[in-house]
């Protein structure tokens, strides 16, 4: 099966959309959901909380699998599972029921995100594999900026449910798409037996892996700093920015509209710049937009729009930079492992996101300075992980006589940063 560079590039960007989509499409919601199964916000705070969870546990799942089977198998068959959960979403009529099927949309929605990114790896290899992942990125930022203006749209013309629908008519259309177009990027020549003790013991090695350690909590820290946002959004909205469930697109069209910026500019440097100095310059441009949103946040009286959140556009153009040479960065280092070395990265990802969405958003949010100084903070971790792998691969090499076989991955990998 052959298909086009450009067709591959918007179908893996829809794939990564579908995560997001499932996550802020009901965020405008939030206030009639709340009235209708009678629970508080807390308790419909915990619709992204599940969803996230249960996202990343079987993030640790969907790459191996992949390894063994078959990218193509594991997105068909997540596609296959997140439309039918969104089904169930739809015709929830309490609580409960609703988050049992939002944790089954969570343990399928990531399939065709964390088994794309390996595909993408198969597929292209340096400068071409940097601008496809950014090209991906970058179209995969915008999904973001318009699911809760979408999601307001939706509530002019019906309930909650309709949401969900949409959701469910999404998933059906990738899933068509990925059966028509979507090619195998992993030969059974190369495949891996999935063996539970393998399995475990390649965990183990990638995850006891401190390079892996550094690379992966850089990103995911990075990341979290603009995401408490995302999840803070029907408080921020609503109640900080007194907005309506159809203006979310004043906090995420900044935001995305940086994502996409930063995803644009990284592809365009591939190839022309090193990527040590573009992930400096991704984390330069976020620190730069966390400075001025506590300078904001602590002076500005009232707390309003557009000013309030223009500095999340530098936020999302930092986050993009950095994004595709660290993920690059990860996959490399375990070439006939990708799909769990993608697995892990995004599991580790998901765990910071989902304590950012289900502890630190609703302790910060009520405070707009709180919040803006939590994000601050997130950004901050994510350049000091950065820094120290930076100076750890400016010592001398080891004696890979004396290494395991994590370190080894290390020393013998190629490193685009």
């Amino acid at each position: 099966m052959k298909t086009s560079t450009r067709r591959l590039t918007w179908l893996l960007a829809g794939l990564s959309m579908l995560g997001p989509f499932c996550i802020d499409t009901i965020f405008p919601a939030f206030l009639q959901m709340g009235a209708q199964l009678d629970a508080g916000p807390l308790a419909i705070q915990q619709t992204v909380s599940v969803y996230l969870i249960a996202y990343a546990a079987m993030s640790i799942v969907h790459g191996p699998l992949s390894d063994a089977i078959g990218r193509r198998s594991v997105i068909i068959g997540g596609m296959v599972v997140f439309t039918l959960a969104s089904v169930g979403c739809a015709l929830a009529r309490d609580l409960p029921t609703l988050l049992a099927f939002r944790a089954i949309q969570g343990l399928s929605a990531g399939a065709g995100q964390i088994v794309g990114r390996a595909a993408i790896r198969d597929l292209f290899h340096g400068d071409d594999a940097q601008r496809l992942m950014s090209q991906v990125s970058m179209l995969f930022g915008i999904a973001p900026a318009i699911a809760p203006i979408v999601g307001g749209w939706i509530l002019g013309w019906g309930e909650w449910p309709v949401i969900f629908w949409f959701l469910t008519a999404f998933s059906a259309v990738l899933l068509l798409a990925t059966w028509a177009w979507f090619p195998e990027t992993h030969p059974p020549s190369a495949r891996a037996p999935l063996v539970m003790r393998g399995l475990v013991r390649d965990y183990v090695s990638i995850f006891l892996n401190p390079r892996f350690q550094r690379l992966a909590a850089s990103g995911a820290f990075n990341f979290a700093g603009m995401f408490i946002f995302i999840a803070s959004a029907p408080v921020l909205v609503m109640q900080h920015l007194h907005l309506g469930e159809k203006d979310f697109g004043w906090l995420f069209i900044p935001t995305i509209g940086g994502m996409v910026v930063g995803s644009y500019l990284s592809g365009r440097a591939a190839g022309r710049m090193g990527g040590d100095r573009l992930t400096a310059i991704g984390f330069m441009v976020g620190g730069i937009g966390a400075v001025l949103h506590i300078a904001y946040a602590a002076f500005a009286d009232p707390f309003t729009i557009p000013w309030a959140v223009l500095p999340l556009f530098l936020t999302g153009v930092g986050v993009s930079l950095v994004f595709p040479i660290l993920t690059l960065a990860i996959l490399d280092m375990y070439p006939r492992q990708r799909g769990a070395s993608s697995s892990l990265q995004a599991f580790t990802s998901l765990v910071v996101a989902a304590l950012v969405s289900g502890a630190l958003s609703p302790w910060l949010s009520h405070d707009t300075l709180h919040l803006a100084l939590g994000s601050a903070t997130l950004t901050l971790l994510g350049w000091v992980f950065w820094r120290w792998e930076r100076s750890v691969c400016m010592q001398p090499p080891a004696d890979f006589t004396r290494n395991g076989p994590a370190e080894r991955a290390t020393a013998e990998s190629p490193n685009p940063l």
